[in-house]
């Protein structure tokens, strides 16, 4: 249960296209406690149209990898101050009394930035699990991402960093994790 006065923020993580968004929306229709969602992609949207496809900004290097599509993302410093610029913006919100679900991409020590943000705050880590072949076919059924992404990042995700809770998101619907999250953590 969330304590008095703390405000509980649950961090999504996993690869694109594995349900972070729908996730993140089941919950706040299920959650007795008002969450905001901020959502990464959101934060991207805010990338003037220049920076995309420029090394200042960020750039989708795709290469072919044992007869696979790959696209490997690299940032500049414009889009490394925007990603620390949201999580920045996370604890913000934090601090002004919300309760908050991110979906976020974690490829490396943002689970650290995060828990040195919000030190202070009921901050809770959810990692949604897919099969890769799941992920491949959401790629094109969605048609707004690039395929080969999520094989890129399949095996880079931050894994087994101290998750408070790991979920089948190839095996179950969004809404029925919404129910898991929202039971472990006394939604």
């Amino acid at each position: 249960m969330m304590r008095e006065g703390r405000q509980i923020i649950i961090v999504l993580n996993g690869v694109g296209s594995a349900g972070k968004s729908s996730t993140a929306k089941a919950v706040q229709a299920l959650s007795s406690v008002p969450l905001l969602h901020v959502s990464m992609d959101g934060f991207l949207d805010m990338l003037p149209e220049g920076m995309i496809g420029h090394p200042d900004g960020i750039v989708f290097n795709a290469s072919e990898v044992e007869g696979h599509r790959v696209v490997e993302v690299e940032t500049g410093p414009v889009c490394d101050r925007l990603m620390s610029g949201m999580r920045h913006a996370v604890a913000a919100m934090a601090a002004e009394g919300n309760s908050l679900i991110v979906d976020d991409v974690m490829l490396g020590h943002e689970m650290a930035k995060y828990r040195a943000l919000l030190s202070g705050h009921d901050l809770r880590f959810v990692r949604l699990n897919v099969p890769l072949n799941v992920l491949e076919a959401r790629e094109r059924q969605r048609g707004d991402r690039e395929i080969g992404l999520a094989r890129a990042q399949y095996d880079i995700v931050a894994r087994g960093q101290g998750y408070d809770l790991e979920l089948d998101a190839g095996a179950n619907t969004p809404a029925q994790n919404a129910e898991r999250i929202c039971a472990a953590f006394g939604l």
